[in-house]
Protein backbone atom coordinates (compact mmCIF):
# COMPACT_ATOMS: atom_id res chain seq x y z
CA UNK A 1 0.00 0.00 0.00
CA UNK A 2 1.26 3.45 -0.91
CA UNK A 3 -0.20 6.36 1.02
CA UNK A 4 -1.60 9.11 -1.15
CA UNK A 5 0.60 11.75 0.48
CA UNK A 6 3.87 9.91 -0.22
CA UNK A 7 6.14 11.57 -2.78
CA UNK A 8 7.70 9.06 -5.17
CA UNK A 9 10.15 9.85 -7.95
CA UNK A 10 9.11 8.68 -11.43
CA UNK A 11 12.31 6.63 -11.75
CA UNK A 12 11.86 4.78 -8.44
CA UNK A 13 11.42 1.00 -8.66
CA UNK A 14 8.96 -0.35 -6.09
CA UNK A 15 8.82 -4.09 -5.41
CA UNK A 16 5.74 -6.16 -4.70
CA UNK A 17 4.02 -5.91 -1.34
CA UNK A 18 5.72 -2.69 -0.24
CA UNK A 19 4.10 -0.37 2.29
CA UNK A 20 4.99 3.31 1.96
CA UNK A 21 3.71 5.57 4.71
CA UNK A 22 2.30 9.07 4.76
CA UNK A 23 4.56 11.99 3.81
CA UNK A 24 7.53 9.77 3.12
CA UNK A 25 9.79 10.70 0.21
CA UNK A 26 11.15 8.14 -2.23
CA UNK A 27 13.56 10.23 -4.27
CA UNK A 28 15.50 9.61 -7.44
CA UNK A 29 17.52 6.46 -8.11
CA UNK A 30 15.77 4.34 -5.46
CA UNK A 31 14.96 0.64 -5.72
CA UNK A 32 12.82 -1.11 -3.09
CA UNK A 33 12.79 -4.90 -2.90
CA UNK A 34 9.66 -6.87 -2.16
CA UNK A 35 7.79 -6.36 1.11
CA UNK A 36 9.75 -3.31 2.19
CA UNK A 37 8.06 -1.07 4.76
CA UNK A 38 8.74 2.66 4.70
CA UNK A 39 7.18 4.41 7.70
CA UNK A 40 5.72 7.95 7.54
CA UNK A 41 8.15 10.84 7.00
CA UNK A 42 11.14 8.68 6.01
CA UNK A 43 13.42 10.04 3.29
CA UNK A 44 15.25 7.93 0.68
CA UNK A 45 17.36 8.74 -2.37
CA UNK A 46 20.15 7.06 -4.36
CA UNK A 47 19.78 3.72 -2.58
CA UNK A 48 18.67 0.11 -2.92
CA UNK A 49 16.71 -1.50 -0.10
CA UNK A 50 16.61 -5.29 0.27
CA UNK A 51 13.44 -7.34 0.63
CA UNK A 52 11.69 -7.37 3.98
CA UNK A 53 13.51 -4.35 5.40
CA UNK A 54 11.70 -1.80 7.57
CA UNK A 55 12.71 1.87 7.64
CA UNK A 56 11.16 3.88 10.45
CA UNK A 57 9.90 7.46 10.51
CA UNK A 58 12.40 10.28 9.94
CA UNK A 59 15.22 7.94 8.93
CA UNK A 60 17.32 9.21 6.01
CA UNK A 61 18.90 6.73 3.60
CA UNK A 62 21.17 7.49 0.65
CA UNK A 63 21.67 11.18 1.32
CA UNK A 64 24.87 12.90 0.19
CA UNK A 65 28.07 12.08 2.11
CA UNK A 66 29.39 14.58 4.63
CA UNK A 67 32.58 14.93 2.64
CA UNK A 68 33.75 18.31 1.33
CA UNK A 69 35.37 16.55 -1.62
CA UNK A 70 32.07 15.12 -2.85
CA UNK A 71 30.85 16.86 -6.02
CA UNK A 72 27.51 15.13 -6.53
CA UNK A 73 29.00 12.14 -8.35
CA UNK A 74 26.62 9.19 -8.95
CA UNK A 75 27.17 7.03 -5.86
CA UNK A 76 24.80 4.89 -3.82
CA UNK A 77 23.85 3.24 -0.53
CA UNK A 78 22.82 -0.43 -0.34
CA UNK A 79 20.75 -1.85 2.52
CA UNK A 80 20.41 -5.63 2.78
CA UNK A 81 17.40 -7.84 3.38
CA UNK A 82 15.34 -7.99 6.58
CA UNK A 83 17.06 -5.04 8.21
CA UNK A 84 15.47 -2.78 10.80
CA UNK A 85 16.39 0.90 10.58
CA UNK A 86 14.87 2.94 13.37
CA UNK A 87 13.83 6.58 13.77
CA UNK A 88 16.30 9.31 12.77
CA UNK A 89 18.99 6.82 11.72
CA UNK A 90 21.11 8.05 8.81
CA UNK A 91 23.00 6.12 6.14
CA UNK A 92 24.90 8.34 3.69
CA UNK A 93 25.65 7.17 0.18
CA UNK A 94 29.26 6.70 -0.81
CA UNK A 95 31.82 9.27 -1.82
CA UNK A 96 33.87 8.56 -4.93
CA UNK A 97 36.37 5.73 -4.43
CA UNK A 98 36.34 2.69 -2.17
CA UNK A 99 33.52 1.15 -4.18
CA UNK A 100 31.60 4.40 -4.65
CA UNK A 101 29.01 3.14 -2.17
CA UNK A 102 27.98 2.46 1.41
CA UNK A 103 26.82 -1.08 2.25
CA UNK A 104 24.73 -2.47 5.10
CA UNK A 105 24.35 -6.25 5.13
CA UNK A 106 21.38 -8.50 5.81
CA UNK A 107 19.50 -8.64 9.12
CA UNK A 108 21.20 -5.57 10.54
CA UNK A 109 19.59 -3.26 13.08
CA UNK A 110 20.40 0.45 13.18
CA UNK A 111 18.76 1.87 16.29
CA UNK A 112 17.47 5.41 16.82
CA UNK A 113 19.78 8.21 15.65
CA UNK A 114 22.65 5.91 14.72
CA UNK A 115 24.82 7.09 11.82
CA UNK A 116 26.60 5.17 9.05
CA UNK A 117 28.87 7.50 7.11
CA UNK A 118 29.96 7.33 3.49
CA UNK A 119 31.71 4.21 2.19
CA UNK A 120 31.19 2.20 5.37
CA UNK A 121 30.64 -1.55 5.05
CA UNK A 122 28.57 -3.41 7.64
CA UNK A 123 28.46 -7.17 7.26
CA UNK A 124 25.39 -9.22 8.15
CA UNK A 125 23.67 -9.08 11.56
CA UNK A 126 25.44 -5.98 12.84
CA UNK A 127 23.65 -3.97 15.55
CA UNK A 128 24.26 -0.27 16.18
CA UNK A 129 22.58 0.92 19.36
CA UNK A 130 21.12 4.41 19.79
CA UNK A 131 23.38 7.26 18.67
CA UNK A 132 26.28 4.98 17.66
CA UNK A 133 28.33 6.82 15.03
CA UNK A 134 30.66 5.43 12.35
CA UNK A 135 33.01 7.76 10.47
CA UNK A 136 33.60 7.30 6.77
CA UNK A 137 35.12 4.08 5.39
CA UNK A 138 34.62 2.07 8.62
CA UNK A 139 34.29 -1.72 8.36
CA UNK A 140 32.16 -3.71 10.81
CA UNK A 141 32.32 -7.51 10.89
CA UNK A 142 29.45 -9.96 11.01
CA UNK A 143 27.46 -10.08 14.22
CA UNK A 144 29.23 -7.17 15.92
CA UNK A 145 27.30 -5.16 18.51
CA UNK A 146 28.17 -1.48 19.02
CA UNK A 147 26.78 0.18 22.13
CA UNK A 148 24.89 3.44 22.28
CA UNK A 149 26.65 6.81 21.93
CA UNK A 150 29.85 5.11 20.74
CA UNK A 151 32.00 6.93 18.19
CA UNK A 152 34.54 5.54 15.71
CA UNK A 153 37.08 7.41 13.63
CA UNK A 154 37.04 7.05 9.86
CA UNK A 155 38.73 3.93 8.46
CA UNK A 156 38.43 2.01 11.74
CA UNK A 157 37.68 -1.71 11.51
CA UNK A 158 35.49 -3.45 14.07
CA UNK A 159 35.93 -7.21 14.08
CA UNK A 160 33.19 -9.79 13.78
CA UNK A 161 31.24 -10.93 16.82
CA UNK A 162 32.79 -8.39 19.15
CA UNK A 163 30.68 -6.39 21.59
CA UNK A 164 31.52 -2.78 22.45
CA UNK A 165 29.90 -1.09 25.42
CA UNK A 166 28.08 2.23 25.21
CA UNK A 167 29.90 5.56 25.30
CA UNK A 168 33.08 4.05 23.88
CA UNK A 169 35.26 5.67 21.23
CA UNK A 170 38.21 4.53 19.16
CA UNK A 171 40.71 5.77 16.60
CA UNK A 172 42.06 2.24 16.18
CA UNK A 173 40.74 -1.16 15.14
CA UNK A 174 38.79 -3.37 17.53
CA UNK A 175 39.68 -7.07 17.12
CA UNK A 176 37.08 -9.77 16.47
CA UNK A 177 35.48 -11.93 19.17
CA UNK A 178 36.24 -9.62 22.10
CA UNK A 179 34.45 -7.44 24.65
CA UNK A 180 35.67 -3.84 24.63
CA UNK A 181 34.88 -0.77 26.67
CA UNK A 182 36.13 2.78 27.09
CA UNK A 183 37.83 5.72 25.39
CA UNK A 184 40.17 4.32 24.05
CA UNK A 185 38.58 0.90 24.48
CA UNK A 186 40.30 -1.76 26.55
CA UNK A 187 39.69 -5.48 26.01
CA UNK A 188 37.70 -7.35 28.66
CA UNK A 189 38.20 -10.89 27.39
CA UNK A 190 36.30 -12.71 24.70
CA UNK A 191 32.61 -12.27 23.95
CA UNK A 192 31.81 -15.62 25.57
CA UNK A 193 28.02 -15.39 25.47
CA UNK A 194 27.95 -14.20 21.88
CA UNK A 195 30.35 -16.91 20.76
CA UNK A 196 28.33 -19.61 22.51
CA UNK A 197 25.20 -18.39 20.75
CA UNK A 198 27.05 -18.60 17.44
CA UNK A 199 27.99 -22.20 18.09
CA UNK A 200 31.66 -21.83 19.00
CA UNK A 201 32.88 -24.94 20.79
CA UNK A 202 34.51 -24.78 24.26
CA UNK A 203 37.85 -25.56 22.60
CA UNK A 204 37.47 -22.75 20.08
CA UNK A 205 36.59 -20.28 22.83
CA UNK A 206 39.55 -21.45 24.92
CA UNK A 207 41.92 -20.98 21.98
CA UNK A 208 40.72 -17.42 21.45
CA UNK A 209 40.96 -16.65 25.16
CA UNK A 210 44.56 -17.89 25.19
CA UNK A 211 45.39 -15.84 22.10
CA UNK A 212 44.12 -12.66 23.71
CA UNK A 213 46.19 -13.43 26.81
CA UNK A 214 49.31 -13.59 24.65
CA UNK A 215 48.50 -10.23 23.08
CA UNK A 216 47.77 -8.78 26.52
CA UNK A 217 50.92 -10.07 28.21
CA UNK A 218 52.82 -6.88 27.47
CA UNK A 219 55.91 -8.93 26.68
CA UNK A 220 55.77 -8.94 22.90
CA UNK A 221 55.32 -6.72 19.88
CA UNK A 222 52.27 -7.51 17.79
CA UNK A 223 54.49 -9.27 15.24
CA UNK A 224 56.05 -11.51 17.88
CA UNK A 225 52.71 -12.19 19.58
CA UNK A 226 51.23 -13.32 16.27
CA UNK A 227 54.17 -15.67 15.74
CA UNK A 228 53.81 -17.18 19.21
CA UNK A 229 50.08 -17.70 18.70
CA UNK A 230 50.76 -19.50 15.43
CA UNK A 231 53.45 -21.66 17.01
CA UNK A 232 51.66 -22.60 20.23
CA UNK A 233 47.90 -22.65 19.59
CA UNK A 234 45.71 -24.86 17.39
CA UNK A 235 45.17 -23.00 14.14
CA UNK A 236 41.41 -23.16 13.82
CA UNK A 237 39.67 -20.70 11.49
CA UNK A 238 38.92 -18.21 14.27
CA UNK A 239 42.45 -18.00 15.61
CA UNK A 240 43.71 -17.56 12.04
CA UNK A 241 41.15 -14.83 11.44
CA UNK A 242 42.18 -13.00 14.63
CA UNK A 243 45.87 -13.08 13.68
CA UNK A 244 45.16 -11.96 10.12
CA UNK A 245 43.00 -9.08 11.42
CA UNK A 246 45.85 -7.88 13.64
CA UNK A 247 48.49 -8.22 10.94
CA UNK A 248 46.44 -6.38 8.34
CA UNK A 249 45.64 -3.39 10.54
CA UNK A 250 46.70 0.01 9.22
CA UNK A 251 45.54 2.09 12.17
CA UNK A 252 46.76 -0.20 14.98
CA UNK A 253 44.63 -2.59 17.02
CA UNK A 254 43.29 -2.19 20.55
CA UNK A 255 44.67 -5.35 22.15
CA UNK A 256 45.47 -4.66 25.78
CA UNK A 257 43.20 -4.96 28.78
CA UNK A 258 42.27 -2.40 31.41
CA UNK A 259 45.41 -3.14 33.40
CA UNK A 260 47.55 -1.68 30.60
CA UNK A 261 47.67 1.94 29.66
CA UNK A 262 48.24 1.74 25.91
CA UNK A 263 47.86 -0.42 22.85
CA UNK A 264 50.43 -3.00 21.89
CA UNK A 265 52.39 -1.63 18.97
CA UNK A 266 55.64 -2.23 17.12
Amino acid sequence: MIHQTAIISPDAIIGEGCNIGAYSVIGENVKLGNNVTIMPHAYLEHCEIGAGTTIASFASIGTAPQDLGYKNEPTKAYIGENCIIKEYATVNRGAVGDGDCTRVGNRCMLMTSSHVAHNCVLEDEVILANLATLGGHCRVGKGAFIGGMSVFHQNVRIGEMCIISGFSASRQDIPPYCKADGRQPKIHGINSIGLKRRGFTPEERANLKHAFKIFDSGEYTTTKACEIIEQTLPQDEHVKKLVEFVRSSKRGVMLLSKRHGSTLEE
